[in-house]
């Protein structure tokens, strides 16, 4: 008998730990956004030659070649040439380009960064500030024109999970050349955005609302169709608005960088990447989805990991859509935009890119470009 109470007691010790696990993997993914990490220190910076070179650990991102950025601590941004030197020692040396923000200094700690421009100005793009009405309050947005020519089909851009909206301005330099005027917006929660609650995400369940305000600001000020670029949790964003029935005939494509199109798969490879066991993902299911699960967690209203499954629910896509995805992204397996290009190989064009999450411009802008431009080509006129 006394065994018997011992077995009971430790299934529900483990029982309570793996409940333990899920909250908090589930808090830890809606977290309200926070102050950028600085996880790499400058080793050196060389001035002897035409352009400063910065030495710095030898990593897998340090060491990818493609155009990518140090975000410093001290606030500077620095452009780095897609050139990488080995410089032994564990080091790695980039050249950089252009005059940086705020002075390279060795101990510098700085953030890899695939966010290229800091602002429209930065991209080269001419912007208005404009505020979208939405139920949660006012929420940013960038209005940017084409640099020449005009079309009734507006390009909208949305961001990913902690990321800004100066991320998609890499995306809309390529919309506004192909003549589309462009509306970058922000949603609640975002950093940018109105507050709402605790401030955590509810990936994409509650955000889609606003981004859907913005949409209808884009056929109130003179759109007649729009194009929908969705970053990352963007991504899943832009499909819930081209499914649904109010953009019937009126998403006219998607455009669609390192997509989340499964949650519950999103989930767990980024378990997998933090060092935990895949499996430990779908214990955070249940503090995501249950209503009153989901109130402990942080959120006001339960996410619905359902309808974010886009293999699922693929026959339900119905515009031409882009996929751009590396084949070393390890938050969003590019596995799963395969899948979909797979069962919907009628709409669905998959182009694959030797990079990690959110990073296929940076690894290679001319192809990227390219592809884009090419997908926006069919729009224009409209």
């Amino acid at each position: 008998m006394r065994v018997g109470w011992g077995v009971a007691g430790a299934i529900a010790s483990v029982g309570v730990a793996l409940g333990g696990l899920g909250l908090g993997i589930a808090r830890r993914l809606t977290t309200p956004v926070g102050g950028r990490k600085y996880h790499l220190t400058i080793r050196g910076v060389d001035d002897s030659g035409e352009r400063p070179i910065v030495a710095l650990d030898h990593t897998p991102q340090t060491a990818a070649p493609g155009r990518y950025c140090l975000l410093l601590e001290n606030g500077g941004l620095v452009r780095l040439s897609s050139e990488v030197e080995d410089l032994g020692l564990g080091l790695v040396g980039r050249d950089v380009l252009g005059d940086p923000r705020v002075g390279l200094r060795v101990g510098e700690r700085a953030s890899w960064s695939g966010i290229y421009f800091s602002s429209p100005e930065d991209a080269g793009l001419e912007a208005s500030d404009v505020a979208i009405p939405t139920d949660a309050g006012p929420a940013p947005a960038w209005l940017i024109r084409p640099r020449a020519g005009s079309s009734t089909t507006w390009a909208i851009h949305i961001h990913g999970l902690g990321s800004p909206r100066a991320g998609t301005l890499r995306g809309v330099q390529v919309a506004a050349e192909a003549g589309f005027m462009s509306l970058v917006v922000s949603y609640r929660n975002d950093g940018e955005g109105p507050r709402t609650g605790s401030g955590r995400s509810t990936l994409g369940a509650t955000e889609v609302d606003d981004v859907r305000a913005a949409v209808d600001y884009a056929l109130a000020h003179g759109a007649s169709r729009v194009i929908l670029f969705g970053w990352s949790m963007g991504a899943g964003i832009a499909l819930q608005l081209a499914v649904g029935p109010e953009l019937r005939g009126i998403a006219a494509a998607l455009v669609l960088e390192s997509p989340v199109l499964d949650w519950v798969s999103t989930i767990k490879a980024n378990c997998r990447r933090s060092g935990l066991p895949a499996w430990t993902g779908a214990l955070a299911v249940p503090w995501l989805d249950n209503r009153q699960l989901s109130r402990i967690t942080g959120l006001g209203t339960p996410v619905g990991l359902r309808r974010f499954d886009w293999i699922t629910r693929a026959n339900e896509l119905t515009a031409p859509t882009l996929i751009l995805h590396g084949s070393a992204d390890t938050s969003a397996p590019i596995g799963v935009a395969a899948h979909l290009r797979d069962r919907r190989p009628d709409l669905v064009q998959l182009e694959r890119f030797d990079a990690d999450h959110t990073m296929t411009w940076n690894s290679d802008p001319e192809r990227w470009r390219a592809a884009v431009a090419t997908a926006l080509a069919d729009c224009v006129g409209g």
